[in-house]
């Protein structure tokens, strides 16, 4: 759908932009000539109106080039510069929350061509404990955002019971990996956010996130998530976990050559995860995100709206506007 905008975008701007040049440099010229050879014919005794009129710009020509200029503008700025992106789901909890729009800073992973992302100049490459957007390695039309867990070498292993993940970096096949980076957890406490569940014949599925208090008391089929930091080398960010449970390893992505639950990121590529660790569908389960995927890094909330996955916002959060933390 972001690919189709963004052709849409591009197809826009070319054809309004040829409008433009045509009216700039032909068309309002020759209008220009035929209303001064008018005027000489008729030694300027012809009414302003009929010269206008004689001479009229097309409806088409004024619309496309009174667009023009604002189309090239979105273009640019969304295509190089920074995009807009709505947070359609819990999985980046609680960093950021459902009904959350971000800014995307499309140059701090290079500048791409718009329609192919192919890199058109190197800029940066993602660091450890950035939040970026990617396209979804399994179907590149979807535009999925998590947090930079593993960068290209480094040994990825997570613990589903403990849920702490080791890094080790400079690994490959031909030498051992580096002394592991240091990644520290703080105790676990209650969390604001409690996830409701409902059972049915098909079994028992998340029904949405809510922020209730520690003081009050959680609803029936309702579970009060844990929180804790996680200090990734020099970046600390805050993640969730459901309590007494583990994730199903079974699903895990299994590298060829690896144990389940141990990953070495290829070159050129990287380990994304969620911060809401027990509702992410991330690199654990489908793999690594190559580097061309990459769309930009998440740098501000510009508006949120309080609402639940598929449903209609119900208020607003202005208080969320501002840096991400």
């Amino acid at each position: 759908m972001a690919n189709m905008f963004a052709l849409i975008l591009a197809i826009a701007t070319l054809v309004t932009g040829i409008i433009w040049c045509f009216e700039r440099f032909k068309w309002a010229p020759a209008r220009r000539a035929k209303i001064a050879a008018i005027n000489a014919q008729t030694e300027g005794a012809v009414d302003e109106k009929l010269l206008a009129n004689v001479a009229k710009q097309p409806g088409w020509v004024e619309t496309g080039s009174s667009v023009f200029p604002v189309l090239l503008l979105v273009f640019v700025v969304r295509s190089f510069i920074y995009e807009p992106f709505q947070i359609p789901s819990g999985s980046m909890m609680p960093t950021l929350l459902i009904g959350d729009f971000i800014l995307v800073n499309k140059f701090a992973y290079g500048i791409k061509d718009p329609i192919t992302q192919t890199t058109l100049i190197a800029t940066g490459q993602p660091k450890r404990g950035d939040i970026a957007v990617f396209k979804y390695p399994r179907d590149p039309k979807l535009d999925y955002i998590k947090r930079v867990i593993g960068l290209p070498g480094d040994r990825v292993t997570y613990d589903p019971v403990d849920k702490r993940v080791t890094i080790q970096p400079s690994c490959d096949n031909s030498q051992p990996c580096d002394s592991a980076l240091a990644v520290t957890y703080s105790d676990a406490q209650p969390s604001d956010f409690v996830q409701m569940f409902s059972r049915s014949s098909m079994g028992e599925a998340s029904n949405g996130f809510f922020s209730i208090p520690l003081n009050e008391n959680v609803p029936q089929g309702g579970i009060r998530l844990s929180e804790r930091k996680e200090t990734l080398g020099d970046v600390t960010h805050r993640i969730l976990t459901v309590p007494v449970t583990q994730d199903q390893v079974g699903a895990y992505y299994q590298q060829p050559g690896k144990q389940l639950a141990e990953w070495i990121v290829p070159a050129g590529h990287y380990f994304m995860m969620g911060d809401n660790r027990d509702n992410s569908a991330d690199s654990r389960y489908w793999g690594f995100v190559p580097e061309r995927n990459l769309v930009g890094q998440a740098t501000a909330i510009w508006m949120s709206f309080e609402k639940q996955e598929g449903e209609w916002p119900t208020g607003v959060r202005l208080n969320r506007i501002g840096g991400i933390h």
